[in-house]
């Protein structure tokens, strides 16, 4: 009995966003068992992403109002929840593995849980990252990396985002997090990822990051851009998170390194293009690039394989013989995101076949 409501808990998870495949192994379920106790998981059965107030979840439960919303407020702090105060109303709502319940165990990770979701990743997750990946984060340039005559969409511009924003927290990169547990970090900056809004108000709440205002959000952006990290808004227009993402450390871009062609598979508007009669065989491009589009050729110069790269215009920015720029993709190439998170998840899910 113990392993259905959990193997359940699985099979529901798998529906959310990136989803929670099962594998051969079964660590998917020893995850679960560490984070949720039974009767954790029997009360996110019944919830739905769509936030509820306690007295409607006790009423559907046949359950006292005062149990159910103390339960409801341990798990959410516990990150198994998704939390929602608005004035002195508050709700509730299911959440996905990614971003959620991974993500809200950045200040309780340990290296159990990171050895299990790293054996996870590698047992059939990254599978899972590598169908999904368009709709759950996108790659947008880095600003300098635009000629200042291309016209940037607000929602390809990092810059902008920010600056629209009403609430900013910054908070750890889960993912450097887990691999510096295990001992393989890249070492780069930890606290580059930014939450918006009422994710950015759960995170608070929660003391999971520090609020920090536009100007600061762009410094550390910038910073993190020098170290060589990619800027993934989640796939919104208006998103409710930005990641600062390595090929080393992130189990997103390390997905789509599996992938023979990346450029197929991410939602970015842009590509790289290298004057060859410019380069000075430096290699820095080569360095920098996470997604390991660029090469040195026989003649000991910089090639660029198109099908790899995804336009985030870290090379661009640091050849010091101008030879790359970022180029606009062609009008039928070009895609514009959807307009709200809950746009993002609805074709999240409609892309693998799931009723959202």
């Amino acid at each position: 009995m113990t392993n259905d409501i959990y193997r359940e808990l699985q099979r529901r998870l798998d529906k959310y966003s990136l989803g929670f495949p099962e594998t051969e192994t079964g660590v998917e379920i020893k995850i679960l068992k560490k984070l949720f106790s039974q009767d954790d998981a029997d009360l996110f059965l019944a919830l739905s992403p769509i936030l509820e107030k306690p007295e409607a979840i006790a009423k559907r439960r046949n359950q006292p109002v005062e149990a159910i919303a103390k339960q409801l407020e341990d798990m959410a702090a516990r990150g198994l929840l998704f939390r929602r105060k608005k004035d002195d109303v508050v709700k509730y709502g299911a959440i996905p593995f990614v971003h959620g319940v991974f993500e809200f165990q950045v200040s309780r990770m340990d290296k159990d849980l990171a050895e299990m979701v790293d054996q996870y990743y590698h047992d059939g997750f990254n599978q899972a990252i590598i169908k999904g990946n368009d709709y759950f984060l996108r790659t947008v340039p880095i600003n300098q990396s635009i000629d200042v005559k291309q016209n940037v969409a607000v929602y390809e511009d990092a810059c902008e985002i920010l600056r629209n924003m009403n609430l900013i927290v910054v908070t750890d990169c889960i993912c450097r997090k887990q691999k510096d547990m295990l001992g393989g970090s890249c070492g780069k900056p930890l606290e580059v990822c930014f939450m918006f809004g009422s994710m950015a108000q759960y995170y608070l709440d929660h003391d999971m990051g520090r609020q920090v205002n536009a100007d600061e959000a762009i410094r550390i952006l910038e910073s993190a851009q020098e170290a060589g990290l990619v800027t993934q808004p989640a796939t919104a227009q208006n998103p409710s998170g930005m990641c600062s993402c390595c090929g080393d450390c992130c189990g997103i871009l390390g997905s789509i390194n599996l992938h023979p062609r990346p450029a197929e598979i991410v939602f970015s508007n842009y590509y790289a293009a290298l004057d060859q009669e410019l380069c000075t065989g430096c290699e820095t491009c080569v360095d920098r690039c996470q997604m390991n589009a660029l090469r040195m050729n026989d003649d000991e110069l910089a090639e660029i394989n198109p099908d790899r790269c995804i336009g985030c215009g870290l090379c661009v920015i640091t050849c010091p013989a101008d030879a790359l720029t970022l180029t606009p993709k062609s009008d039928d190439l070009r895609r514009v995101p959807p307009v709200s998170g809950f746009d993002q998840m609805a074709a999240m899910a409609q892309k693998r076949g799931i009723q959202f």
